[in-house]
């Protein structure tokens, strides 16, 4: 049946914040400071009600295999959003369903007005980061906004 993109839903909260606690484990940066512990990922549907912000699931056969979000984080320039909680199941990696997702969010930042789109991640996170590179993110020296992810020690920064 393929890959289909949408829009996160209430029921959705479960799964999505155990996929993305799943990927942290596997990676090994399950740690404080990072979205492992933010209470905000057991309810990302409340979370991405925000005016402004925007979280997209990607699903196969019924199952959520990854998601990437827009997120207006306070602190940040004016015109500029956060890129926020990309994660994909360990099937997914590599297949092109990555770039899908920050390609749709690219677009609704675009449509939302926003001019600056920032992430943070960490080093572990390498292929996510090489995704990032490939797509004119560049790397920043300092942290923006804030996110309260002190845990966090790449920053990344695209005009759009």
């Amino acid at each position: 049946m393929g890959i289909t993109f949408r829009t996160i839903e209430e029921k959705d909260n479960k799964e999505i914040a155990e996929l993305i606690r799943k990927v942290f484990r596997e990676f090994k940066i399950d740690r404080p400071g990072t979205v492992y512990f933010d209470p905000t990922t057991d309810n990302l549907f409340k979370l991405f009600s925000t005016p402004g912000s925007e979280y997209r699931i990607a699903e196969e056969d019924g199952i959520i295999i990854g998601g990437c979000g827009l997120f207006p984080t306070p602190g940040l320039p004016e015109g500029c959003a956060e890129l926020v909680k990309l994660y994909l199941s360990a099937t997914q990696r590599g297949k092109g369903t990555g770039w899908q997702l920050v390609d749709k969010t690219i677009v609704s930042a675009k449509g939302l007005g926003y001019k600056q789109l920032y992430l943070e991640s960490l080093p572990e996170l390498s292929k996510a980061i090489s995704l990032y590179e490939r797509i004119w993110f560049k790397h920043i020296s300092t942290p923006l906004g804030n996110s309260g992810h002190f845990g966090c020690n790449i920053w990344m920064l695209k005009d759009l």
